[in-house]
Formats: structure tokens, sequence, C-alpha cells
């Protein structure tokens, strides 16, 4: 019996909020797949429906809590030929989302690896921050405990690299009021909801948006833009001293 061709991964994103934002070509191949890994089916079912995609033959979950189990079930699906697509519930499979085991799991046992282009929360934030960013690092979640999250960011203290951070909403005040702390007065934004119909974007120096956030309780998913060091105000020379 003929061994039949290993199949391919394919990382398909999908929108961050707005159903709209699907490319032509990702509707497309969950049209024509028959096995889709997916971080949620109850959310992937609302692309279906939306875009009017038939439900895979082979339909399975993968997140946080059953990745290892999905990456044997995907690995025996590509060896028995099938193409898979992997999804998450918004954005680029893997980036702070489940996903990234597979892909290292896949490239590393042979498979071909496909990575669409498409939606993510983290270039959408960055240009909506409106900060510098001829360079930037994205952080994903901090870590919950202070001392290692104030050490992850003091990494970026002399830098001018604008970071890029996803946030518990209710904890942005918090992360903001340290950002303050360490950096001074750079310039940064919390975007909230972005591309969904109640999006938010507030800009401006660190201090400010702790202070408009201290109290708050915003909605939704959050994405924090910290400016790097070239967003703070140039230091004041003293003219007393060069006379």
């Amino acid at each position: 019996m003929t061994r039949p061709e290993p199949g391919r991964l394919i990382v398909i994103p999908t929108p961050i909020g707005n159903l709209e934002d699907m490319t032509y070509r990702a509707v497309r191949v969950l049209q024509e797949l028959d096995a889709l890994a997916c971080e949620d089916t109850r959310h992937t079912r609302r692309i279906f429906e939306r875009y009017g995609i038939e439900r895979p033959k082979i339909l399975y979950s993968c997140h946080g809590h059953n990745e290892k189990g999905a990456v044997r079930r995907t690995l025996s699906l590509l060896n028995d030929g099938y193409d898979v697509g992997l999804c998450s519930d918004a954005g680029m499979p893997g980036l702070a989302d489940p996903g990234q085991l597979v892909i290292q799991e896949a490239l590393e046992a042979g498979y071909e690896v496909d990575v669409l282009p498409g939606p993510s929360a983290v270039p959408t934030a960055l240009l909506a921050a409106g900060v510098k960013a001829a360079q930037f690092a994205f952080l994903g979640f901090l870590p919950q405990r202070r001392a290692r999250r104030r050490r992850a960011l003091e990494l970026y203290l002399e830098s001018d690299t604008a970071l890029v951070i996803f946030e518990s909403p209710r904890r942005v005040g918090k992360l903001m009021a340290e950002a303050a702390e360490i950096f001074g007065e750079r310039r940064g934004a919390v975007c909230l909801e972005l591309t969904k119909k109640f999006q938010r974007v507030e800009r401006g120096i660190l201090a400010e948006l702790a202070e408009e956030f201290a109290e708050a309780d915003p909605r939704g998913e959050a994405v924090i833009v910290i400016g790097g060091a070239n967003t703070a105000p140039a230091p004041e020379r003293d003219l007393g001293r060069l006379a």
C-alpha cells in the first residue's frame, strides 16, 4: 500500500474583534480543510456561520489545558496525509495564545508549516498608539509577581524599543503606574476592544494614563503600548554651566 504524502500544518489567523477582518485566503483555506485544531470550537463556529463554511470533517480543540494531546493528534493527522489548520480565538495562533507547541513540534518532526498573514493585535495597537516604533518588542502577558514584572520592564530602561504588552483590563491602572515609575515621562497608549464597535485608544504620558485608569474598570481585551526612551522629553540643558 502506498504511503500518503505527509500533510501540512497551516496556521490561520482570525479576527481580533471584527469578523469582517477575515482574509479571502483564510476563508478559502478553511473551506478546503478536512482537519482543524482551534482554541474553542464554539468560537470558531461563529466564523463558519458568518462565511458559510462547512464544518471540517475533523474538528478538535487545542488550548492551554490540552495542548500536548493536541500535538499528538495533529502529528498523527499530518502523518496520515491530512492538511491540518490551526487557529486561536483571535489573532495569530502561538503569540500569547495556544498553538506555539504544535508549531514547534510539527517543525521538529519535519512537517511543512505554512503561516497565513492576517489580523494581529500587536501591530494594530502599535500603530494606533502613535509612538516611535522603528523597533519594538512584544512581551505578551507579563509575570504576575511584581518583582519579576519589574525586572522584565527594566530590561528596556535605556532602550528606544517600544513595548507591546497584553494585560487584563482590571490590572491596566496598576501596570501603567509601575511603568510610569520605571520609565518616567515616556509616552504610551492603552488600547481597548481593538477593531470592535466600542474600540477605545487612550494616548499620553505614562503617569497621565496611570491616573486615568487608577479607578477605572475598563471592559474587554487590553493592549498596552509603552514608547521607547526616544519618546520622553529631552533633558533641559543647564545654560548656566555652559556660560
